[in-house]
C-alpha cells in the first residue's frame, strides 16, 4: 500500500504512460551540470506566469507566453517558497465533471531545495525500469525579492524525477492559492445517463479506411440491457479522419425498444453506396461490457457498424425506422 506521501508526491508529478526515456542530461542537452535558471523579476500567478501547465504532454501548440529557462538554482538566489501550477480533474458545480486549473503554494521546503540540488544519475546500467513515467510538476522557487525560477528536477536513471524529489515534494504542506475552471470535461447530463461527453463516429472511420465487411448470416445475440449514448458532430469535424463528437442524450435503453432495435441491426440489406457524413450518430454498449458494441449514423448514409470484441467489424444498412428507434429515452 503506498504511503500518503506517495499518494501526494504522485498527484503533485502527475502519470503518464511512456517508456523508460531520459538521459538525466541538464536542459542544454550535455551531461554535466545544467546551466543556470533563468530569474524572473516578479512572480504574479499561475494564471499570469504559467497559464498552459498542466496541459497533456504530447500536445504540440506553442506556449501562450515565453516561459522562463529551466536550470540549476543560482547560489545567489536563495528561495523562501515554491509554486505548483497545474490542473486536475473535478466535480462540477452541478454535476458532471471539470477541468480546473490549480496553484499551490508551500514555504517549508529545505528537503525539496536539498534535492533539487542532487545530480542526474546516468542512464541505463542494470536497473529495471517500468512503463509508467512520472511527469514532473510546472514548478517555480520564489526568493523574498518575489522573484522566481524554475528548477531543473534531477532525474534516476530511468529518466524520472529521482526518488530523493517525489519524497521531498510530499513534505511541504502546500496550500491552494488559487483554481479556475478551464473547461466543462463532462456534462451532468452525460454523467446521469452514463455516456462519456465525446466519442468518436467509428462507423465514418471504419468505412473510411475500407475496413469493415457486410454484415453476414448472424445469429442475432441475447444481449443484456444496452445503453444508448447519442453524438452529435459538429459541421467542421464530419468529414475528419476521427469526427469527435458531443453527447446529445442518451440512458438505459428500454427492453421493448432494445429488441426491435437488435433485429433491424441483424438484416442482411445491401449497403448503400453513399458518401454523406453523419451529424448524429449513436453508441450503443452493454451494460456489463460483454458483448458488440453498436454505432448507428442517424442521418447522412443511414449505415451501422457492429462491433465484436474480438475483432471484425461488420457493415450493415440501417434506415428511418431504425434512427427512430434511438430516439431520447
Amino acid at each position: 500500500m503506498r504511503s500518503s506521501r506517495t499518494v501526494l508526491a504522485v498527484a503533485l508529478l502527475g502519470v503518464a504512460l511512456s517508456g523508460c526515456g531520459g538521459t538525466g542530461a541538464g536542459p542544454e542537452g550535455g551531461a554535466g551540470e545544467p546551466a543556470p535558471a533563468q530569474i524572473v523579476d516578479r512572480w504574479i500567478s499561475c494564471a499570469k506566469d504559467a497559464p498552459r501547465a498542466g496541459e497533456m504532454i504530447m500536445e504540440a501548440s506553442p506556449s501562450a507566453v515565453n516561459e522562463p529557462t529551466i536550470g540549476r538554482i543560482d547560489p545567489t538566489f536563495t528561495p523562501v517558497a515554491a509554486v505548483t501550477c497545474g490542473r486536475e480533474i473535478r466535480p462540477g458545480p452541478n454535476g458532471g465533471q471539470e477541468q480546473v486549473a490549480t496553484e499551490r503554494r508551500a514555504e517549508a521546503i529545505a528537503p525539496l531545495l536539498t534535492a533539487l540540488r542532487l545530480p542526474s544519475e546516468q542512464a541505463g546500467g542494470e536497473v529495471a525500469c517500468t512503463l509508467e513515467m512520472l511527469v514532473p510538476p510546472w514548478l517555480a522557487l520564489l526568493d523574498d525579492r518575489g522573484r522566481w525560477l524554475r528548477p531543473h528536477i534531477p532525474t534516476g536513471s530511468c529518466g524520472k524525477p529521482r526518488a530523493e524529489v517525489i519524497t521531498a515534494l510530499a513534505e511541504p504542506q502546500w496550500t491552494t492559492v488559487d483554481t479556475r475552471t478551464i473547461r466543462p470535461v463532462e456534462s451532468a447530463a452525460a454523467e446521469a445517463a452514463g455516456c462519456a461527453q465525446q466519442w468518436t463516429d467509428m462507423v465514418w472511420v471504419e468505412t473510411r479506411n475500407g475496413r469493415p465487411g457486410p454484415v453476414g448470416p448472424i445469429t442475432r445475440p441475447a444481449a443484456g440491457p444496452l445503453r444508448l449514448c447519442v453524438y452529435e458532430v459538429p459541421a467542421s469535424l464530419q468529414e475528419g479522419d476521427k469526427p469527435a463528437g458531443d453527447f446529445v442524450y442518451g440512458g438505459l435503453l428500454p427492453t421493448e425498444r432494445q429488441a426491435s432495435v437488435l433485429r433491424a441491426l441483424s438484416n442482411r440489406r445491401a449497403v448503400a453506396d453513399c458518401a454523406t457524413p453523419a451529424s448524429r450518430f449513436a453508441v450503443l454498449r452493454p451494460l456489463d461490457g460483454a458483448g458488440s458494441d453498436r454505432y448507428v449514423e442517424l442521418d447522412g448514409c443511414r449505415r451501422f457498424l457492429v462491433a465484436p470484441v474480438t475483432g471484425g467489424a461488420q457493415l450493415g444498412q440501417g434506415d428511418d425506422a431504425l434512427a427512430a428507434l434511438l430516439g431520447p429515452v
